[in-house]
């Protein structure tokens, strides 16, 4: 049976013994069903993996004893920027999650000329809260010890102005090139746009910001699916996935 990775945001030593915070205690406790003396591994973002043993649980709490740390590093190599234009749905809980599986290092969540969705104050922070949840538990399922970053909502003019990266491409299903060269990349930025497309005007400044146009073949992919097909050719290309 798989051992259950839970995250918590409280620093973590070997030998101790702490009380979990109540979203990953209902978890342990409620969704897991789990009991004293079960074992899971905890982590706090630091890269490493706490072993652990349920200590006590009771209707509002769990509360456990972690052993000595190990050191997992399972980070790529090519930190990944993704910028991509806020959708609506769940498609953008959908490209936190997968994006994260596949080791992206940041997300930036973008407002471009055709973003359909309207997202200011309380309700965008609730939103940068969500996906950042949805990104902690993607670590729990896939094994990384390290969150990615999801920063805060901002206009795609800011977002060009103040990225940086070793290579910096923006998706352009109207182009036919690709990510070439075979110098070694150790960080990308990425540019995806809205279900409509990034307009020609955001192309442009795109462009002369740094970005070079990519195609990914003769398909139009939706947003949601773009981004994670972009992430896995460059984790391919320049990464640590391998076919």
């Amino acid at each position: 049976m798989r051992i259950p990775r839970i995250h918590t945001s409280q620093a973590l030593t070997g030998d101790s013994t702490l009380m979990l915070e109540p979203g990953p205690s209902q978890h342990v406790g409620r969704v897991l069903r789990m009991a004293v003396g079960d074992g899971l591994l905890l982590f706090n973002g630091d890269g490493q993996e706490y072993p652990a043993t349920v200590a006590a649980i009771d209707k509002k709490s769990v509360t456990v004893q972690t052993r000595v740390p190990v050191s997992a590093d399972r980070e790529s190599p090519l930190a990944i920027h993704l910028g991509i234009a806020i959708s609506r749905g769940d498609r953008m809980d959908w490209i936190a999650q997968k994006a994260t599986e596949l080791g992206v290092q940041s997300i930036t969540p973008l407002l471009t000329q055709r973003t359909g969705v309207k997202l200011k104050g309380e309700r965008a922070q609730k939103k940068i809260d969500h996906w950042r949840q949805v990104a902690i538990s993607a670590c729990e399922q896939c094994g990384r010890n390290r969150l990615p970053e999801i920063a805060s909502l901002q206009p795609l003019a800011d977002w060009l102005e103040s990225t940086e990266a070793t290579r910096k491409f923006v998706l352009h299903h109207r182009t036919d090139a690709g990510a070439t060269g075979a110098e070694t990349v150790d960080s990308i930025a990425l540019l995806v746009g809205p279900e409509g497309g990034l307009s020609a005007d955001e192309i442009h400044a795109a462009e002369s910001a740094g970005y070079h146009s990519l195609s990914l073949g003769p398909r139009v992919l939706r947003t949601e699916t773009a981004p994670l097909a972009a992430i896995a050719i460059l984790q391919a290309r320049w990464g640590d996935m391998r076919l």
